[in-house]
């Protein structure tokens, strides 16, 4: 793999639309580079027998029965309320037609 240079993380950085100094872009240079080296090992594993997996876990989905049960009555829920409109709570208007 070739060595990452310091005109390569300036061209990233642009890139990302990020501005580094000069000694950001220096300290970069050696940061990404031990990252680029560990993905090279990682992409050097034996994976040929390795069956693809989207998860090291079996994922279940904790779900409850969707169950009907009895709720409040319209007259209830609305009770505490300042106003109400058409079994509805009624709140000031914030904003206009416009």
């Amino acid at each position: 793999m070739a060595d990452l240079t310091r005109a390569d993380v300036a061209h990233l950085a642009g890139l990302a639309r990020i501005d580094l100094s000069d000694a950001e872009l220096d300290r970069m240079v050696g940061e990404l580079g031990v990252i680029l080296e560990a993905v090279a090992t990682v992409q050097q594993a034996p994976i040929a027998d390795v069956e693809p997996m989207s998860h090291p876990m079996p994922i279940v989905n904790v779900t409850r029965p969707d169950v009907v049960r009895p709720s409040l009555a319209p007259q209830d829920a609305l009770a505490a309320a300042p106003e109400t409109e058409q079994q509805r709570f009624s709140v000031p208007r914030i904003l206009d037609e416009e």
